[in-house]
């Protein structure tokens, strides 16, 4: 079939061997190589198309991007060109990232402008939420992961993108990579010209979608952190299926009011919130500084939380001692002066810097409490575990639970069996952190979007179990048998895979980041765009069969 590209055409359908419309007498090549097939999407000045490139071998599909200035007025005419022809050699210039679709070609044709296009097969981010439900917090970290270098790369070469949003970003089918579309200011400032033909300045039009775009961009004035504004909605959008609009803000801030409609770590909702600051003052300005964040968050909230405990614990056990009692760790040392003994207050003097932890892994730090009204231990875990960050809360409808409180649930993990673990499943439950699952039999169990967030699950068998997006972050798998699991886009950030047999595993799109993969075999692992380092993969078991994140096999 060839497709009108005549927005006037009554019958743009037409038989395939036919070179002029039926209906309106166009002409149904463009630039007399591109044969439209059908549309893609419109809107009142343009449109886009699947065409095929009738110039290469095997007619290869293309998408044809159509701008009609809708005006007469040939000042308008002439700024649409200038503009149309920055746009395409802003695009040759970012095209050259392998997750941005190339400009292939661009060309004017009875005074409309046409952009072509790499075509990327696959559904949109927006598409996807809508036929699986809204991402987990791992699959929100792995988005991250892989969107925010592409939005660095895009920066480095002075480009703003100022339309980031779920329905731009594609996850090819070729190889489940995000891909970054729509690079669309050409048609969005014509838009504006058009309706304003007074206004001459390149920068004069405000470019994006209301609710992902931040006030400046909004105001006319888009800076790099605009971009990063616009991906922390994206975010929320794909953790609640909700845009901006059915969320609403806060009257008095004119903040998206999005906590109350998510369940994620406090680590994550602090990074998220940076990004969707009002102000750009108080915002990211980078990919970069994100990146490093969502790095560092997990360890200040262990080392936060394991610090509260230890504070907590000696407080609760001091608290039948005596006013001579004092208190002594390896990190703080709390004694109240002698002129306040009588007060209630707590007096906390430091002992060796927090910084000592790192040469320390391995030291235990106990809590001693010393007094006449009866001395206590209490055991405040390693220093391991404080940088690990055992104990992180989580937030649950903008409310957060403190570290005291996850101590006792802690306390009352439930003794979890195949059987039990499995139906809690069938019945909606996803959240298993913290939880002992050591040696359980899961072999070739329907678990995606599990959340084993800090568990237990050494020498647990999941051989061909199904965990695609599945929050494995900080678990300790030493020894687990993943043996062609399907853990693609799973979150394995800071895990301990030590001994692991993932062989035939598909890791596709996982995040690994600072995982230890000592002795962790990957033989025959797809590892496709995965987040994971040489070094890791140095001290793990690989062989020719090995697909590397870059895609090739056997070497990196």
């Amino acid at each position: 079939m060839s497709y009108c590209v005549n927005p006037s055409c009554a019958q743009p359908k037409n038989p395939n061997n036919v070179a002029v419309c039926q209906s309106c007498g166009s002409q149904l090549r463009l630039n007399k190589r591109y044969q439209p097939l059908g549309i893609l999407g419109k809107g009142g000045f343009g449109a886009t198309f699947g065409a095929a490139d009738l110039a290469l071998p095997g007619n290869p599909i293309c998408v044809v991007k159509q701008l009609r200035p809708a005006t007469d007025d040939p000042q308008v005419y002439k700024m649409a060109k200038e503009l149309f022809e920055r746009e395409a050699q802003t695009l040759g210039k970012v095209g050259n990232h392998p997750q941005v679709p190339k400009l292939l070609d661009y060309f004017e044709q009875n005074q409309e402008f046409y952009l072509v296009q790499e075509y990327v097969k696959g559904y949109n981010l927006h598409q996807e939420v809508k036929k699986k439900g809204p991402f987990t917090e791992a699959g929100v970290k792995q988005f991250l992961t892989e969107l925010l270098p592409i939005l660095e790369y895009i920066h480095s070469q002075k480009v703003i993108h100022r339309d980031i949003k779920p329905a731009n970003v594609i996850r090819s089918q070729k190889d489940r990579k995000l891909v970054l579309i729509d690079f669309g200011a050409v048609k969005n400032q014509v838009n504006s010209m058009v309706a304003n033909n007074s206004q001459t300045a390149f920068t004069a039009f405000a470019v994006g979608t209301a609710g992902f775009a931040p006030p400046e961009q909004m105001a006319m004035r888009p800076v790099y952190a605009s971009d990063i504004y616009a991906v922390g909605v994206t975010c929320v959008y794909l953790l609640t299926a909700k845009t901006p609009k059915d969320i609403g803000c806060d009257p008095e801030t004119g903040e998206i009011a999005w906590e109350p409609y998510v369940d994620i770590s406090d680590s994550l909702a602090k990074v998220l919130k940076k990004m969707l600051e009002v102000s750009v003052k108080h915002r990211y300005k980078s990919s970069e500084q994100v990146l490093e964040a969502m790095a560092m968050a997990p360890y200040e909230q262990g080392m936060q939380d394991s610090m509260t405990t230890m504070i907590t614990g000696f407080k609760t056990s001091g608290s039948s001692s005596s006013p001579n009692s004092s208190v002594t760790t390896g990190l703080i040392s709390s004694s109240p002066p002698t002129e306040n003994m009588g007060s209630s207050n707590t007096y906390i003097s430091r002992g060796s810097p927090i910084s000592s932890v790192s040469t320390e892994l391995n030291q235990p730090i106990s809590t001693s409490v010393k007094g006449g009204g009866g001395g206590a231990a209490v055991g405040a875990g390693s220093a391991y575990n404080i940088a690990q960050g055992q104990g992180s809360s989580r937030r649950r409808g903008g409310k957060t639970a403190s570290s005291s409180d996850a101590t006792q649930a802690k306390k009352k993990k439930k003794k979890w069996r195949e059987k039990t673990l499995l139906e809690a499943y069938d019945k909606g439950r996803r959240d298993f952190t913290h939880q002992e699952l050591n040696e359980l039999n899961l072999s070739k169990a329907f678990l995606p979007g599990i959340n084993c967030y800090d568990s237990k699950l050494s020498r647990i068998n999941l051989q061909g179990a199904e965990l695609s997006r599945a929050d494995l972050g900080r678990a300790d798998l030493t020894q687990a048998v993943m043996k062609n699991a399907n853990l693609t886009e799973a979150y394995l950030g800071y895990a301990n895979l030590n001994g692991a047999d993932l062989r035939g595993a598909n890791l596709c799109g996982a995040n690994l980041t600072y995982a230890n993969l000592q002795g962790a075999n990957l033989c025959g692992v797809d590892l496709s765009s995965a987040r994971i380092t040489e070094a890791q993969l140095s001290v793990a078991k690989t062989n020719w069969r090995t697909v590397m994140p870059s895609g090739k096999r056997g070497f990196w």
